[in-house]
């Protein structure tokens, strides 16, 4: 058994199934059955249970879960204890990202650290901006993607993507509801805010909060802890008809039939993304990855894209 198909398994056993496990490991979903489908021939047990509904894990699915995870943690040690050594590079560049990125913010960063620092390994984890400051100053992750700038000089950052936030509605809502110059906040009153928990990224989750707030609606209790709006949640959570969602106008995922995405008349909902990585770090490998992102940024959505559909 090889470690990427640990891994693979252990997102897959977390996620609870292929496709949302497919995005948090950057692979396509019918590789990642295959995969699986391979360590269970090789194992010669059934890890997974597969339904309609997702994926969960068999008794020697669990088993095997457990272990995994002690193995990997034991491996990402070894790797992070050496990576103090490289400042060159050479080691494992760890970043931190969001949920909801432009798609193609990385790839030329990616290619240009490849490039300069061949022997640099990236390791990709999802986390909120919260999670991410944590991580960062205990040393956990090397840069992070987050959407608030650092408070205190232990922390350097620079801004390398703003996005004008749009809504996403059912279709016979955005159908009422839009005009020629999209939906105006004020007529989004009277429908239950699609919300992420505050915990997450205060700072942003306030500044979003009190533009809402200031045109008249009325967003009722924070979204519970751990809640995370993949697009899926987002989706589903629009399609009655009485909720809508934030999103922005660069996505990878395709709106179902029944959802429709529009800008936001006026513009007035801005989400920055910040690079951010402790102040102390000497890596060269860090610097370049951070130098491309800055070169290339800050990225900027267009102020009218053309809708998602």
């Amino acid at each position: 058994m090889e470690l990427r198909e640990m891994r693979a398994f252990v997102v897959v056993a977390e996620e609870g199934g292929l496709s949302r496990a497919a995005r948090r490991l950057h692979v396509s979903q019918p590789a990642l059955s295959q995969t699986m489908s391979a360590l269970e021939r090789e194992l010669g047990v059934q890890l997974l249970v597969r339904s309609s509904t997702g994926v969960k894990a068999t008794d020697a699915g669990m088993t095997l879960l457990a272990e995994a995870r002690a193995v990997l943690a034991r491996y990402d040690q070894a790797l992070s204890a050496v990576a103090r050594h490289t400042a060159a590079g050479g080691g494992v560049l760890r970043l931190g990202i969001p949920l909801e990125l432009p798609g193609d913010l990385l790839s030329r960063p990616l290619a240009e650290l490849a490039a300069a620092y061949p022997a640099t390994r990236v390791q990709v984890s999802h986390m909120s901006t919260s999670v991410q400051f944590e991580s960062l100053r205990r040393g956990d992750i090397d840069v992070g993607l987050v959407r608030e700038h650092p408070v205190g000089q232990d922390l350097d950052a620079v801004l390398v993507v703003e996005e004008h936030l749009g809504v996403l509605l059912a279709a016979e809502q955005a159908a009422r509801t839009a005009g020629p110059d999209g939906v105006a906040l004020d007529a989004l009153a009277g429908l239950n805010w699609v919300g992420f928990p505050r915990s997450g990224s205060p700072a942003w989750y306030d500044e979003l909060t009190a533009i809402l707030r200031s045109h008249g609606l009325d967003l009722g209790p924070a979204a519970a802890e751990g809640q995370e709006l993949i697009a899926e949640v987002k989706f589903a959570a629009v399609t009655g008809g009485d909720a809508f969602a934030l999103a922005p106008p660069e996505w990878s995922q395709q709106l179902p039939e029944n959802v429709v995405w529009s800008p936001l008349a006026g513009h007035p909902l801005v989400r920055r993304t910040w690079a951010v990585w402790p102040a102390s770090s000497h890596r060269r490998d860090l610097a370049r990855f951070v130098l491309a992102l800055d070169e290339q940024g800050p990225r900027r959505t267009p102020r009218d894209p053309v809708p998602v559909g």
